[in-house]
């Protein structure tokens, strides 16, 4: 296996990589794009589904968004969120058993 790749041209992949790694890193930030992930859902209702307090929510999505992995609808006078792609759920499922088979496989910490 070559581990020498030729990393010519991969800053800024590497980079806006980076950029969402950090938005994925918090556990009530992925619980919310799971619970978005099929709804377009309120601050009030994610806050109440997910237990959590709604400034919390919101400053949650507020990086979300800012990572483009959620978008905002206007309905009326509320504000619903969803994911941006549907393709988030796929890496989320992906990283999630990647996880899993990595810890799964762990002999030390």
């Amino acid at each position: 296996m070559n581990h020498d790749a030729d990393l010519t041209g991969m800053e800024q992949p590497l980079a806006d990589l980076a950029f969402l790694a950090r938005a994925l890193s918090d556990e009530n930030r992925l619980r919310i794009l799971l619970r978005i992930g099929t709804d377009r859902l309120s601050v009030t209702q994610i806050a109440e589904d997910l237990g959590l307090s709604q400034p919390l929510v919101s400053h949650h999505l507020k990086e979300l968004k800012r990572a483009l992995l959620v978008d905002v609808e206007r309905r009326g006078p509320f504000i619903h969120y969803g994911i941006s792609r549907p393709e988030v759920l796929d890496v989320l499922r992906a990283i999630g058993n990647l996880a899993r088979r990595l810890i799964a496989s762990r002999t030390s910490f």
